[in-house]
């Protein structure tokens, strides 16, 4: 049996033990000793065992994946999260849909303190979904845009999976951080288009809540969200101005949260202790599948299967267009079923070959990347997003609704991803301006 056999029987051998819902870390970590064991010997898949997870975790770069987690916990226990929704409900209050914009928004703002997807849903689910129940909205409607627009934490930065991607790719984490920044809003603004022109043609959807305001409210909520602008400027404008690095901003956004909270005392031991235990449940959680996915590259580059897939997929097309159409088609696919960071880690081996071989921008491929693991986060049946707001909700809207709601945003999530793909400039042109 040759060693392409053997690692084509090895991705089979994987989906079936992710169909017996076997952890991914643990499937992959099966899969790959099993393998370089038959191709090699039981010593080397021992020594490799041995060797790849301690070089992995003595990685500086990955010390950025606990801070950005601790620094999006701090803000999401200590209420950082509440007055953004607030203010953005007064300032979008006369258009069609205002609630559901005004999460949009929200969501946007805490994704850019938090870096993590699964965290703002969660957050905004018990702040905006209520609020828009109450105004008297459609129930599709107030769950699909928080379930849709959650996964705006995965895009626009930081980002703990564009810390993962640039980490196996080799790519400048600042850049991919930088280059989230336009394709994030562009994400913003076409579901908020979207939901506009949806209120505008059905105004049952979302029933009007228009009220006076006045000044000095407004003027205290102004003044409640300013935690976001310095976590975003403290994290963001440090890394473009080149003050400090990617993994250094996320010690700085760590400290900038912990400092933030200790201002507006709402650091308690409560509050800092459930951050701690979060951050290090979420990081051993990343750190374990993520050793799995090192240990799966090593089997997948001794079994050629990549190099294989890749001079199949160049014999059918080396257009750059047409070959991320294909990995596109079955990242959606793969999506239905996989969680994002396990989907992203466990592709990479196959079809990083495919885009080096093409000459494909990796930088622009992973904004592209980000996106259609956003999608996977609110496609059933395994959509994350969906069930996080769900189980937020304690069943106060059916899983039904939430689906029907999401469907809208999925369809958005296409348009913007069609975008990305027709048009690099949008996720490369401030890269550009970094670099230069």
């Amino acid at each position: 049996m040759t060693n392409l056999e053997i690692g084509c029987i090895g991705i089979a051998c994987l989906f079936g033990l992710l169909a017996l819902r076997i952890s991914i870390g643990v499937a992959l970590m099966i899969v790959s000793f099993l393998g370089i064991w038959i191709m090699l010997n039981l010593t080397a898949a021992f020594g490799i065992v041995s060797a790849l997870p301690f070089n992995l975790i003595g990685d500086w770069s990955l010390t950025a994946i606990p801070m950005f987690l601790f620094m999006g916990f701090i803000a999401a226990n200590t209420g950082m999260t509440a007055g953004a929704f607030d203010l953005l409900r007064l300032i979008l209050r006369r258009i069609p849909g205002g609630l559901a914009s005004a999460a949009v928004g929200a969501c946007g703002m805490f994704a850019a303190a938090s870096g993590s997807s699964i965290a703002t849903t969660a957050a905004m689910s018990r702040i905006a979904v209520p609020e828009m129940l109450k105004a008297g909205y459609h129930p599709s409607l107030a769950t699909g845009v928080v379930a849709a627009s959650g996964t705006l934490g995965s895009l626009i930065p930081p980002s703990i999976l564009m810390v993962l991607y640039g980490i196996f790719t080799e790519q400048s984490i600042g850049q991919l951080f930088i280059a989230g920044v336009i394709p994030g809003v562009l994400s913003a603004v076409i579901y908020i288009g979207m939901i506009t022109a949806r209120c505008s043609h059905n105004p049952k959807l979302a029933p009007s809540t228009s009220f006076d305001v006045h000044k000095s409210q407004l003027f205290a909520l102004i003044v409640s969200v300013w935690p976001f602008p310095v976590l975003v400027l403290g994290v963001l404008g440090g890394i473009f101005g080149g003050f400090f690095t990617p993994t250094e901003a996320g010690s700085v956004g760590a400290s900038l949260a912990l400092l933030v909270a200790i201002v507006r005392r709402e650091a308690t031991r409560d509050a800092l202790w459930l951050a701690i235990r979060q951050t290090v449940v979420a990081t051993s959680s990343i750190f374990f599948l993520t050793i799995g996915a090192v240990m799966f590259t090593r089997f997948m580059g001794l079994s050629g299967v990549p190099q294989a897939m890749s001079d199949a997929m160049l014999a059918i097309s080396d257009n750059k267009i047409v070959i991320i159409i294909m990995i596109a088609a079955l990242y959606v696919v793969l999506g239905m079923f996989i969680d994002s960071i396990g989907l992203m880690l466990l592709t990479l081996p196959v079809v990083l070959p495919v885009l080096e071989a093409a000459d494909v921008n990796l930088i622009w491929f992973g904004i592209i990347t980000i996106k259609l693991l956003e999608i996977g986060l609110v496609t059933p049946p395994v959509g994350l997003n969906l069930y996080v707001l769900h189980s937020a909700l304690a069943g106060q809207v059916r899983l039904g609704h939430i689906i029907a709601g999401a469907t809208w945003f999925i369809a958005m999530d296409l348009v913007t991803l069609a975008l990305l793909i027709a048009f690099p400039a949008i996720s490369l042109y401030l890269p550009s301006l970094m670099a230069g």
